[in-house]
């Protein structure tokens, strides 16, 4: 395996691993996980080479937020990419990707980012969007791999793919969670014990939809005030939101049905976690 952070180089790479097959990547902002391990794995399953990136996005950190305190630990992280045969790691600086004459922002439409994350998080999905352009122009992946967590970021990439006809598929993997159902992510590590404990709220919430609607309840309000009420009862919880969508167009619904899923962000303390189930995967809660 091998760590490369220069644009030229990674380009030159890809481009003889493109000619020599297919060539599948996962985007990350390192801090990785058993969540991001599913995404190598599949990845080495289904590619003849496989590229992670390693880079702490400035764009997509808002005033305020977490982007100074981000962990970041480029050796643990290639320890844990070369165990699952990843063959090159890309890690630019950050004046690698954004020199000083860069001004350039790739803005997602409005429907898909005035809701959920977007709300709280402005420019969140335009500096996402951004890097994964960057990114998908540089490595000119066969498949691109992302975590079911992000579920808005998803539908946003997918979208950015097919509407500028960029040649990749994009493939989205299950949420991985802790035994207790909390999701696993990065941020997770922020939380002491007793927030810890609290935040299997989050999963406890979903479950508690996904059931009422499994037995019979439709109602979109009705199960998305249950939950709220649920959240509510933790004393460390606060909640950022809870929403009831359809994936295809992102908008509110008022009764459940197929293609319908349930979103939320709640504060565990001073950390921000999020979650979401579609209303069929009540067994991988």
């Amino acid at each position: 395996m091998k760590i490369i952070t220069t644009i030229a180089e990674m380009r030159e790479v890809a481009l003889k691993a493109k000619h020599n097959g297919s060539v599948g990547y996962i985007p990350t902002m390192g801090a990785l996980h058993e969540g991001h391990g599913s995404l190598i794995k599949k990845a080495r399953e289904e590619n003849d080479t496989v590229i992670v990136s390693v880079f702490v996005n400035p764009l997509q950190f808002g005033p305020g937020e977490d982007y100074e305190a981000y962990p970041r630990n480029i050796e643990a992280d290639g320890a844990f990419c070369e165990s699952l045969g990843v063959d090159y790691i890309f890690h630019p600086e950050v004046e690698e990707m954004y020199p000083d004459d860069f001004g350039f922002r790739v803005v997602p439409p409005e429907h898909m980012t005035h809701i959920l994350c977007g709300i709280t998080r402005p420019i969140h999905f335009a500096g996402v969007a951004t890097v994964l352009a960057k990114f998908f122009t540089i490595l000119r992946p066969t498949r691109a791999y992302f975590g079911q967590k992000d579920v808005q970021q998803v539908a946003i990439v997918k979208a950015m793919v097919e509407d500028l006809n960029l040649n990749l598929e994009i493939v989205p993997c299950p949420i991985v969670r802790e035994a207790d159902g909390l999701a696993k992510s990065s941020r997770n590590t922020y939380l002491s014990e007793d927030e810890r404990k609290a935040a299997t709220v989050l999963s406890r919430g979903l479950r508690h939809a996904l059931e009422s609607v499994k037995s019979g309840n439709t109602d979109a309000g009705k199960v998305k005030r249950e939950v709220i009420e649920l959240i509510e009862e933790e004393p460390l919880a606060k909640i950022d939101y809870v929403e009831i969508l359809r994936f295809s167009n992102f908008e509110r619904v008022k009764t459940i049905e197929e293609d319908c899923f349930m979103a939320m962000a709640v504060y565990i303390g001073k950390t921000r976690l999020i979650d979401n189930s579609f209303f069929d995967d009540l067994n991988t809660l």
